[in-house]
């Protein structure tokens, strides 16, 4: 005989009034559970066994300069990536939403800018490199050491200031390092001549590596920028220069800066691309695209991303003295990278909505878990304050602030 499709539809025989209805009320609840736990983990099997393994999208045109053919106009995501991607992007978003509302409760201190909204970007970026590449950035860092391979817990303990951050509490929140990451950097622009040295290490250790380096469009101004595309041009250094075109330098629009807002084209002799940054896939692919053109030697390539920030510029920065409420909650409704993918995913049956609320969950449980840890760690003993400055030196005296005040520096 076969089992009914729900336990609602079992029928239990008849039973006089008796002392034992309560244990007999008991078996039959707990056995009803049992079945409808089954039946769910029946129904969970099948319904991931349909999924559609992968599918292929079609994503916008890239804008082209000095390249006779660009990226793909297609991109292939397979069900796996998807939900890493959609993972990873929403860890960021928590994070950074968690680190605003630490701040305003005057936990975090100091600047600290954030980066939800851009998460496309950084996602997308790192699905088209290897962990063995190289990225340098600015000071909207803590998505990037995310994806460099830092944990969430080091990153919010290092915004507070804590030993278990993963600049030992020194850095905060422009100074975060891991393995090939180097940054992180408070300097407007000073990072891309930086990157460029990286690349040059690359190139002379024969290593078939490359940089990324990001700015920004307030950075892309800058006088060492333009050096810098000279000196990669000439040397054919293996470097992907990456502009981050979330539309206003703190609090100025592209528009008021600059003569010309075709940053990708700012290299002149640099072949460049004009990137969708809100679509993940479309950044993959691009990446993909100029990963390949730096290791086959053909020297520098400059990619333009067409992003937005949420938040204000830093956590000074209200963000709505010059844009409009509107203005925001236009490009959340529109373009918005988690709910593009999302979208893409649930009407191709790559995925369940309660698969995603599971992995919102999840995310969130972290985030919290993360905020605990950076609210509770302990701040660095004053001892440690000079730790570090070398990379494996010997243990040597620092001056402090005066010359008879010693201190110790250990690697």
């Amino acid at each position: 005989m076969p089992l009914p499709l729900f336990p609602e539809h079992l029928n239990f025989p008849a039973h006089n009034a008796s002392a034992n209805d309560s244990s007999i009320t008991k078996q039959i609840f707990f056995s009803t559970n049992v079945i409808r736990s089954l039946l769910r983990v029946v129904v969970s099997a099948r319904t991931y066994a349909d999924f559609t393994p992968q599918a292929t999208f079609d994503i916008k045109k890239c804008d082209l300069h000095k390249l006779e053919e660009g990226p793909p106009l297609q991109a292939m995501l397979s069900r796996e990536e998807g939900l890493q991607y959609y993972r990873t992007m929403q860890t960021m978003r928590r994070m950074e939403l968690k680190a605003d509302q630490l701040y305003k409760q005057k936990i975090i201190r100091g600047f600290c800018h954030l980066y939800d909204g851009q998460e496309a970007c950084a996602v997308g970026i790192e699905a088209g490199i290897n962990l063995s590449d190289h990225l340098i950035t600015a000071y909207r860092a803590h998505a990037y050491t995310l994806t460099r391979g830092g944990t969430v817990r080091e990153i919010m303990a290092e915004l507070t200031g804590r030993r278990g951050g993963i600049a030992k509490g020194k850095g905060g929140s422009m100074h975060m390092y891991t393995k090939n990451f180097y940054g992180g950097n408070g300097i407007v622009g000073a990072q891309v001549p930086l990157g460029a040295g990286v690349a040059l290490a690359c190139k002379y250790l024969g290593k078939n590596e490359l940089c990324v380096c990001l700015y920004g469009d307030g950075a892309a101004n800058q006088g060492q920028i333009f050096e810098t595309y000279n000196m990669a041009s000439l040397w054919k250094l293996p470097c992907i220069f990456i502009c981050e075109n979330n539309k206003y330098g703190m609090g100025t629009s592209v528009e008021r800066a600059a003569a010309s807002t075709d940053y990708y084209k700012r290299g002149d002799f640099i072949p460049g691309l004009r990137v969708d940054g809100m679509d993940i896939l479309c950044v993959r692919e691009a990446t993909k695209f100029a990963a390949e053109h730096c290791r086959s030697g053909k020297g520098p390539i400059l990619m333009e991303l067409q992003t937005y920030r949420y938040h204000g510029h830093s956590m000074s920065d209200p963000g709505v003295s010059y844009r409009t409420r509107e203005e925001i909650q236009e490009v959340r409704s529109k373009s918005d990278p988690i709910s593009m993918l999302k979208d893409r995913m649930l009407s191709n049956n790559m995925a369940s909505v309660e698969e995603l609320k599971e992995i919102d969950v999840e995310v969130r449980k972290e985030i919290e878990d993360a905020a605990q840890f950076a609210t509770t760690d302990p701040e660095p003993p004053l001892d440690d304050l000079c730790n570090h400055i070398f990379y494996n030196n010997p243990p040597m005296e620092v001056r402090g602030t005066n010359p008879w005040t010693k201190l110790k520096s250990v690697s």
